[in-house]
């Protein structure tokens, strides 16, 4: 209940209330950021370097000693098997480092530059265990920075089927963003270069976290994280899990992402970048569409010029039909923006701008003398800020709706609505991290904070052709001008400790992380003159409507907090490990449309001009003129809601080597999930005693048991087999479960919560239960190759997919429901090979690519199988299955990449395609909708200059093949017809990076 009072006490503030706050936290985060630069730009370090890890294994190796040949410096790794050799003595040249530990092979490494007050890295190190006394291994500084890598290490020894990028590679590639740099993973593709999709299943079935924590994103509805906000100087690495274990959640399917952060930097970071991006369709074009915002709009935030006015909250505003004086009425109206139509101007140049600064230090120097610095703390911190403003200008933009007639000798569709036009938006994105990390040989313990501020500015023209041809549409022809705007905010804290008890074995690590976020419409507006047969132009109802205005709000709080205990053990002769752990997860969320639309007194003004920024001209006003607005909220309102999520998981697993060869990991894990509602429908609110309202009562509610077996075999030293079953689950959001009716009113869709009953939806949605079996071969190879073939499958009990809703025949709604059964058969397929196989001259050049195959399959439910039955077409035979929503058939990636660590040059050229994907379900008089594939060919070439490289420049070419971005009405025999289609360009951006 604390959390709901919080939430209805914001309410009483004029939306958007978050602009004040947002820009004083804003300044209070920048303000620490310079302080620490500042205070420790002159801090100066010479220092040794790198991580120790099994080889066996791929664990790191704690408390191995780490020294100098010939010097008496030298320190020990700690439970992360890092190690830092640091002295004030350590004078520039060449030194020999050596490296041992009980029942390891010895390794000396030759030849490690050191130059005075800069850190060397000697990056991923792994040692051989024995139980032979053997002669030390030694090797030069070189070979041991170009050998395999931490995360090929990762990867080989992972308990689950890992696929993921380090930050080397992000680094050697060019990758700016963790967005960028995820296209190169196994089977993803990245949705605008933000959302990633796994294994070709929509954002339903995929999941993301940051430091191994759910996080939302600045989408509420969306379960995947916007990726292009991280920096890849931040990022340690970028992993995918592909099949479940006991220790993660259970809430996904194609794959779980996680963004690792850095706690402490291997060296000092200050990094500036800026970059400038350019589109021949959409920059310095005159023909751009916007309108005049706020004074903060570049920020990213409304500074209250598009706020709900006064007393519009209320049920009773101020109008002519309610008792209201004609002072007040006219007042009201005044308060109101009278900008209602876009404006004509040039558009710049996309832009954006970073700066990123870390750093480790110890707290305390110890003595120079044989192991006396392994028990120095040390503090690690790393800040970043980064801008970004982009401009689209869409032209040719065309939203369509089709249907199919009765006539089953006819194949063609008719259209019933046909919007075209042009749209411009302006994107601002503001990142700002700051985390700092406190580390001893034994524990651990960092905090970080995050805030992502997001505002977005729109502005379109349309044309509305409306057949009266087609069932429950009048016909009609109008013009329309939208104007929209959305703010979003998102502030994250993590709190994260790790100890290790050396006398006991056990390992604890405990998270808590609390998320606040908000999304904010303010005053969007649509004015859509109706044309009639004589070319007069007017409002009507009943064809393009009357001009309306909706402020949309919604706040939210996530709040996880878990626990993991592990601690490893002898089984039988053999290594084994036990893990068990809790977990929790909060969220609230408080979500509110407020609607309203103009009407007329009488009579409508005699409209000399169709300009939409002349009709709140004082003259239209009543009570002069017959102009005023309407409410349309009843109260309680029917598109208000507040709900909550709690689940709490708790899981044991354990891993052991059944034979030498062969690895078991075995776990179980249960989730409590309970959700709750607050809500009711539009009969209720209306007064309608038989309607449905509902005070914090559950929609859904389970307890679940996810037992999940991975194996491992280990063919030889290079390749595993591996064979995994899981159980896991997909939950619907909180939109879905809801009484909400969504208006996207740039194409006049309408999303409707799943709540809402139907002749053939009983408003009962509940959670997808589904199997998983995955079986993957891999071999890896050195410098970073591999090569890998997997097979999986995957049962769905009652998926839940985006259905046209077929008795709303007067407009185009949709609603999430659960469809017939559904199972997918997968083939996955990757190689990452250098061509120096071919010739010693292409050392430099190396092959990356993978391809994703599936087949799927929906047992329809009878409704759905009737329904197409009925419109089946002469020579069509309609049968009971279909393919999954939101699954592709097949996914490409691949990279051909040119690298030359000498001459600090990379280049690449990359292709990523998801194939034709079932997006939205049809249902009778509806065809189905299935997005296009969309091929996107990019270039990006990186070169480093100076006496340090201390110098980046970065050329970008994005949409090389100038594709479109399309949607199609699909039918039997019948030509596509558009759903949607937008034209993105090609984009050439310029970046440069200077570190100090």
């Amino acid at each position: 209940m604390f959390i709901a009072d919080y939430f209805n006490k914001l309410k009483m503030y004029p939306r958007p209330w978050s602009g004040v706050l947002i820009k004083q936290s804003m300044k209070k985060v920048i303000s620490i950021i310079f302080l620490s630069m500042f205070s420790t730009a002159l801090i100066s370090q010479t220092a040794i370097r790198g991580k120790l890890f099994d080889k066996e294994t791929g664990e790191p190796l704690m408390f191995a000693n780490v020294g100098l040949k010939g010097t008496s410096i030298g320190t020990m790794t700690d439970f992360d098997g890092n190690f830092s050799l640091e002295s004030s003595i350590l004078a520039t040249g060449l030194y020999n480092v050596q490296i041992s530990f009980i029942s390891y092979q010895t390794i000396v490494i030759e030849g490690v530059s050191v130059t005075s007050g800069q850190v060397t890295l000697l990056g991923g190190i792994s040692m051989q265990s024995t139980s032979e006394q053997l002669q030390e291994v030694v090797v030069s500084a070189e070979a041991v920075k170009t050998s395999e890598t931490a995360m090929l290490v990762m990867k080989k020894k992972s308990a689950v089927m890992l696929d993921g990028i380090s930050s080397e590679e992000m680094k050697l590639i060019g990758d700016g963003t963790a967005g960028e740099a995820a296209k190169r993973i196994t089977g993803v593709t990245v949705e605008g270069g933000k959302y990633v999709y796994i294994r070709g299943l929509g954002d339903r079935y995929t999941k993301s976290t940051l430091n191994g924590l759910d996080i939302p994103g600045l989408d509420p509805d969306r379960n995947t994280l916007q990726m292009d906000i991280f920096p890849s100087s931040l990022i340690d690495n970028i992993t995918i899990s592909k099949n479940f274990t006991a220790d993660l959640p259970a809430d996904f399917t194609g794959g779980l992402l996680n963004v690792e952060i850095k706690d402490l930097p291997e060296k000092k970071i200050f990094n500036v970048t800026a970059g400038v991006g350019y589109n021949p369709n959409m920059h310095f074009n005159s023909d751009y569409l916007s309108y005049k915002g706020g004074s903060t709009d570049f920020l990213g935030f409304d500074d209250g010029t598009r706020a709900l006015p006064k007393g519009a909250e209320s049920v009773s505003i101020p109008s002519p039909v309610n008792g209201a004086s004609s002072s007040e009425v006219n007042s009201f109206i005044k308060s109101f923006n009278p900008t209602l139509g876009g404006s004509r101007n040039n558009s710049l140049s996309d832009f954006d701008f970073g700066i990123t600064y870390g750093n480790q230090i110890s707290l305390k120097k110890s003595e120079e003398t044989g192991l006396g610095q392994s028990k120095d703390p040390k503090l690690g911190y790393i800040f970043s800020l980064t801008y970004k403003t982009d401009y689209k200008f869409y032209d040719e933009v065309t939203f369509g709706e089709y249907q199919r007639v009765s006539d089953s000798k006819v194949n063609e569709l008719i259209y019933a609505n046909n919007q075209t036009g042009q749209y411009g938006e302006r994107n601002i994105l503001i990142g700002a991290l700051a985390g700092v990390a406190y580390k001893t040989n034994y524990s651990k313990i960092r905090l970080s904070i995050m805030h992502l501020q997001n505002g977005e500015s729109r502005a379109g023209k349309f044309d509305l052709l409306n057949s009266p041809e087609a069932v429950g549409q009048s016909g009609f022809v109008a013009v329309s001008d939208n104007l929209e705007y959305n703010q979003r905010s998102l502030t994250n804290l993590l709190l994260n400790g790790n100890n290790v008890f050396k006398q006991t074995g056990w390992d604890l690590d405990w998270r808590v992380s609390p998320t606040f976020s908000s999304s904010e419409d303010p005053d969007i507006r649509k004015t859509a003159w109706s044309i009639t047969p004589n070319n007069d132009t007017l409002f009507n109802a009943g064809a393009g409507g009357n001009p309306t205005r909706i402020w949309r709000s919604l706040s939210e709080l996530n709040a996880t907090a878990k626990v993991d205990v592990a601690r490893k053990y002898i089984i039988n002769g053999r290594d084994a490990k036990l893990k068990f752990g809790l977990s929790h997860t909060y969220k609230f969320r408080d979500y509110e449309i407020l609607f309203f639309d103009m009407q007329f007194f009488g009579r409508q003004p005699n409209w000399t001009s169709s300009d939409p920024n002349k009709i709140l001209d004082p003259a239209n006003l009543f009570p002069d003129g017959t102009v005023y607005y309407q409410s349309g909220n009843n109260d309680p309102n029917p598109n208000e809601y507040q709900s909550n999520v709690n689940n709490t998981g708790i899981y044991i697993s354990n891993e052991w080597k059944v034979v030498s060869r062969l690895t078991a990991i075995v776990g179980i894990r249960a989730e409590n999930f309970v959700q709750r509602h607050t809500g009711r429908d539009i009969a209720f609110a209306n007064g309608n005693t038989n309607g449905k309202n509902l005070e914090n009562e559950i929609v859904l509610q389970s307890f679940d048991l996810f037992p999940s077996l991975n194996t491992i075999f280990n063919l030889n030293d290079e390749q595993n087999l591996r064979l995994a079953y899981s159980k896991t689950v997909a939950r619907p959001s909180f939109k879905e479960l809801s009484f909400a009716q969504i208006l996207d009113p740039m194409t006049n869709r309408i999303f409707n919560g799943s709540l809402f009953t139907y002749s053939d939806w009983d408003g009962e949605l509940v959670q997808t239960r589904i199997d998983n079996i995955d079986f993957r071969w891999e071999k890896f190879m050195k410098n970073d190759q591999m090569i890998s073939a997997s097979v999986f499958y995957k049962q769905f009990d009652k998926p839940i997919e985006l259905v046209r809703i077929p008795e709303a025949q007067t407009s185009t709604e949709y609603q999430a429901r659960n469809v017939g059964d559904g199972n997918l058969v997968g083939l996955e397929f990757e190689l990452r090979k250098s061509l120096d196989f071919i010739s010693s001259i292409l050392r430099n050049y190396k092959l990356s690519g993978n391809v994703t195959l599936v087949q799927s399959q929906i047992e329809m439910a009878d409704k759905e199988f009737n329904a197409r039955k009925k419109f089946e077409r002469e020579g069509e035979t309609v049968k009971n299955t279909r393919e999954m929503a939101g699954q592709s058939p097949y996914v490409i990636n691949a990279g051909f990449i040119y690298s030359n660590l000498a001459m600090g040059l990379g280049a690449g050229i990359f292709y990523n395609m998801k194939g034709p994907t079932l997006f939205l379900v049809g249902s009778g008089l509806y065809p189905d909708v299935y997005t296009e594939p969309f091929h996107s060919l990019n270039f990006s070439m990186n070169k480093n200059f100076g006496k340090k490289r201390n110098i980046s420049l970065e050329l970008k070419i994005v949409n090389l093949l100038d594709d479109r971005i399309e949607s199609f009405f699909q039918s039997y025999n019948a030509e596509e017809q558009i759903f949607s289609s937008i034209n993105p360009g090609r984009t050439f951006s310029f970046g440069v990076s200077y570190a100090f």
